[in-house]
C-alpha cells in the first residue's frame, strides 16, 4: 500500500464513519473501482483507532457526565444510569452478529451489488423516517432498554456495506419517535463501543502485525488523518442536520446506488 492510497483511504474512513452514508462502502468501492490491493489489518486498525479517538474526544463532556452517574456522583443518577444501560444493550447485538457472522459477511457480501442494493434500500428508508418523523418528538436521551434493543438491532445490520452504521441506527431511532438531535447523539455514542469491540478483536487477531509493520510511520500518520477529519466530520454533521436534515444524504445514497447499479450493467 502506498502513502497515496493509505492517506485518500484513511481520509474516506475520517469523513463517513459518522455520516449516514456508510464508511465501509466507501473503502470497499474505491480499491474494487481502482485495482487497489487489500490495505492489511494493520491499516483497519489504525483507521479505526482514530475514529475512536475522535468521538471520544466530541463527546467527552456527555462520557464524564455518564461516568459519574455510574460511579455514583451528580444530579440524574437514575436517567443517566438507564442511558449507560441503554448504550450497553444497544451495543451487544452488533457485538455478537460480528463475532459470529464476520467471515462470512467478509466472503459473500462486500460485492458491488450488495453494496448498491443496502445503500439504495437504506436511503430510502432514512428518508422515509424523517419525512415521517413524529411531530414533537421526544428530546429526552434515550434510556428505554427495549428501544435500545431495536436500535442496536439495526446497528447489527450495517455490518453489511452500503448500510450505514449511524444511518440504521439514526432511522430506528426516528421510527421510535425520538427527535433527530437525539437520534444523532446516541448514534455516536453507541459507536464507542462497537468501534472499540472491533479494534480489540482486529488486535487480538494479529497483535504483533500492528506493530511491526513495516509501514508503522504510515500507519500512524492515517491513524492522525482518521482521527482530525473523523472529529470535523461529527461537528460539522451536528450543526448541518439541525439546519437542513437528512434529505441531502439520502438524495447522495439514491445517487450513489444508482452510479453503482449502472456500473454492475454497463462497465
Amino acid at each position: 500500500m502506498d502513502s497515496l492510497q493509505a492517506l485518500f483511504l484513511a481520509l474516506i474512513q475520517g469523513l463517513t464513519e459518522f455520516l449516514p452514508v456508510s464508511s465501509s462502502a466507501h473503502l470497499i468501492l474505491p480499491s474494487q473501482l481502482l485495482g487497489w490491493p487489500d490495505q492489511g489489518l494493520a491499516f483497519d486498525v489504525a483507521v479505526h483507532a482514530g475514529t475512536l479517538v475522535a468521538v471520544m474526544v466530541y463527546y467527552r463532556e456527555s462520557l464524564s457526565s455518564l461516568l459519574m452517574g455510574v460511579l455514583g456522583s451528580g444530579d440524574n443518577l437514575s436517567l443517566r444510569r438507564r442511558e449507560v444501560s441503554a448504550l450497553l444493550i444497544a451495543s451487544l447485538p452488533a457485538v455478537g452478529i460480528g463475532i459470529a457472522f464476520s467471515d462470512v459477511i467478509d466472503q459473500y457480501l462486500r460485492g458491488i451489488g450488495v453494496i448498491a442494493t443496502t445503500t439504495l434500500l437504506f436511503g430510502v428508508l432514512l428518508g422515509v423516517s424523517y419525512s415521517y418523523r413524529a411531530a414533537g418528538a421526544d428530546e429526552q436521551p434515550i434510556s428505554r432498554l427495549d428501544h435500545a434493543l431495536v436500535i442496536g438491532l439495526a446497528q447489527a445490520l450495517a455490518l453489511i456495506p452500503g448500510t450505514s452504521r449511524s444511518g440504521v441506527t439514526i432511522t430506528a431511532s426516528l421510527f421510535l419517535g425520538y427527535n433527530l438531535a437525539t437520534a444523532a447523539r446516541f448514534s455516536f455514542l453507541m459507536s464507542i463501543p462497537v468501534i472499540a469491540g472491533a479494534l480489540l478483536l482486529m488486535l487480538v487477531k494479529e497483535f504483533e502485525l500492528f506493530f511491526s509493520s513495516a509501514n508503522l510511520t504510515l500507519t500512524l500518520i492515517a491513524m492522525l488523518v482518521a482521527a482530525v477529519s473523523a472529529y470535523v466530520t461529527i461537528a460539522f454533521f451536528v450543526g448541518l442536520v439541525t439546519r437542513v436534515g437528512m434529505m441531502p444524504f439520502v438524495i447522495y445514497r439514491v445517487l450513489l446506488a444508482l452510479i453503482l447499479f449502472s456500473i454492475l450493467v454497463f462497465v
